[in-house]
């Protein structure tokens, strides 16, 4: 038997089927979008866990992955879930010192989804 232990990158869906994280990361032109997506991948190479500067604890299992391009800092709200899954919940662009409590909301009301609908997501 052959046990894969790669994580796998999941995106979460809205009910009304739009996926936030993806949409916001093909809005972005392309320099900025390879970078995000090289962090993606750095991130699941490394099983969701990366430290400071990379990631950042922001409340429960809720993470962000920081991303900074010029004077842009793109944020990926995410965590760890079963089955080796790391779902990407809300992305947003930072544009003040404090994470925002609306994006931090926006993450936990999302995260509080794959919860309730798990299924989708194992």
């Amino acid at each position: 038997m052959i046990y894969n232990n790669q994580y796998k990158i999941k995106f979460f869906i809205k009910s009304n089927g739009q996926i936030p994280v993806f949409e916001y990361i093909e809005s972005l032109n392309e320099k900025e979008k390879a970078k995000v997506l090289k962090y993606i991948e750095f991130l699941r190479g490394h099983n969701g866990i990366l430290n400071e500067p990379y990631s950042k604890h922001i409340k429960g299992k809720i993470r962000e992955l920081r991303i900074d391009f010029s004077k842009n800092r793109h944020r990926i709200f995410y965590f760890i879930f079963i089955s080796r899954n790391i779902i990407l919940l809300h992305a947003f662009l930072k544009k003040t010192n404090k994470t925002p409590i609306l994006e931090i909301n926006r993450a936990l009301t999302n995260y509080i989804e794959v919860i309730n609908n798990q299924k989708m997501y194992e």
